[in-house]
């Protein structure tokens, strides 16, 4: 059984989080949105197919995906990008394809999820607790 079944994790910290929507474009009231909430994230697995759900106060955002496959996916910032996800280990690595690509990891443990996330040279760290 992986790490994360049937865990929610919710935002604890977040470091260099502004910088990062900055260099995807994002605007001020959508940057000063982003860095208020703190979102609660939940990844299941029903066979081949995955399901990562963010949940926030502003919104909710649920991406389906299957290991290795392009999907289409419309970030929670409203840009329609192209996304491949692969698990190596604890580790989702997802690519973000689009005008801004950009990458993003997300590492299970028993009690936490770290992800990064990194677009050029601008990298942003948020560490969520599992609830």
């Amino acid at each position: 059984m992986a790490v994360w079944e049937g865990k929610k994790y919710k935002l604890e910290k977040s470091e260099n989080f502004d910088e990062y929507m900055k260099e995807l474009g994002v605007g001020m009231v959508l940057r000063k949105m982003g860095n208020s909430v703190s979102p609660t994230v939940e990844l299941k697995q029903d066979g081949d197919n995955y399901t990562f759900t963010t949940t926030s106060t502003f919104k909710t955002s649920t991406i389906n995906f299957k290991l290795g496959e392009e999907f289409d996916e419309e970030t929670l910032d409203g840009r329609k990008v192209k996304s491949v996800i692969t698990l190596d280990g604890n580790k989702l690595v997802q690519e973000q394809k689009g005008d801004k690509p950009s990458t993003i990891i997300r590492e299970f443990t028993d009690n936490e999820l770290v992800t990064t996330l990194t677009i050029n040279n601008v990298k942003s760290v948020r560490v969520y607790k599992a609830v």
